[in-house]
């Protein structure tokens, strides 16, 4: 008698996982910040935004256009958050030949009202433009200012010399600029701190104002803040997300790829922390 054929054993099926509710909530909650995040983003830079397109995008070529976009966003909205405070920016020879007559406004809408003009580096070196472009500013009547960009490996005195004998201010000028935003290489920060010091108090003596100390937050917080705070600071912070002006900068250059009529290239810009009376009250009489 034939042998009835053996059954197969049912194949037992994996059980499936069941999706938690939790789960699904954590994805959706995900996803409305994201989207909150997003929009949120441009709702903040929504004056930058719309100047950038209706102004910017169609008078510069693509590529350019696409380097600069995210530039002229923040530094519109910088801009737009302080009309009250007063406008500069700084140059030196890396700017190359500036026509002075077209020189008036940041992006076509802001007042231009101080310049600071590199005149110095090191012991021994002095800025190719910068007599034509201190004589240019008086001309203009744009308030100026000059200012000493420092080497740290360099005697301090002989640097303080230098700009001494490149610059003769005069009455309605900035005080003098200290640049500093190199470490030493072979020198101790004391050493390096006494240097500064030889230099700020030798053309405080000449000029009888005291200098402005220019430098990076980072530097500045690290090395200056503490130690020089008997002096005031000109802080440099391009961070895109930086948007406030603190209490304790005297002026903030908050770009370096801003666009001014008459010069060529990108230009560094600069916001005073005070008003137009203010700024005045700050230089020489």
């Amino acid at each position: 008698m034939p042998k009835a054929p053996a059954r197969k054993a049912p194949a037992r099926r994996k059980p499936r996982a069941r999706k938690t509710s939790n789960g699904k909530s954590l994805k959706i909650f995900a996803g409305i910040s994201i989207f909150l995040l997003f929009f949120g983003s441009i709702y903040h830079y929504r004056n930058g935004i719309a100047y950038y397109l209706g102004f910017k995008s169609h008078k510069l070529p693509k590529t350019e256009a696409e380097q600069k976009r995210l530039s002229d966003v923040r530094n519109f909205q910088v801009l737009s958050k302080y009309p009250d405070k007063v406008v500069g920016f700084d140059i030196s020879q890396y700017q190359g030949e500036i026509n002075w007559n077209e020189v008036q406004y940041v992006e076509n809408t802001y007042k231009l009202g101080f310049v600071f003009i590199r005149a110095t580096a090191g012991k021994d070196v002095k800025d190719a433009c910068f007599k034509s472009n201190w004589a240019s500013a008086k001309d203009k009547k744009i308030i100026r200012g000059a200012y000493h960009y420092y080497r740290p490996n360099e005697n301090s005195l002989e640097q303080a010399e230098n700009f001494i004998k490149t610059v003769k201010l005069q009455k309605g000028d900035l005080p003098p600029v200290l640049d500093i935003e190199s470490l030493p290489k072979n020198q101790p920060m004391d050493s390096l701190k006494s240097g500064l010091r030889r230099w700020l108090k030798r053309v405080d003596s000449h000029y009888k104002v005291k200098p402005i100390i220019y430098s990076g937050e980072k530097y500045y917080n690290a090395f200056l803040k503490e130690e020089f705070s008997e002096y005031t600071f000109w802080i440099a912070n391009y961070n895109f997300f930086v948007e406030d002006l603190k209490d304790d900068w005297l002026f903030w250059q908050f770009t370096e790829k801003a666009s001014v009529a008459g010069i060529p290239g990108n230009v560094d810009l600069n916001i005073y922390n005070g008003t137009p009376k203010q700024l005045s009250y700050l230089t020489i009489n």
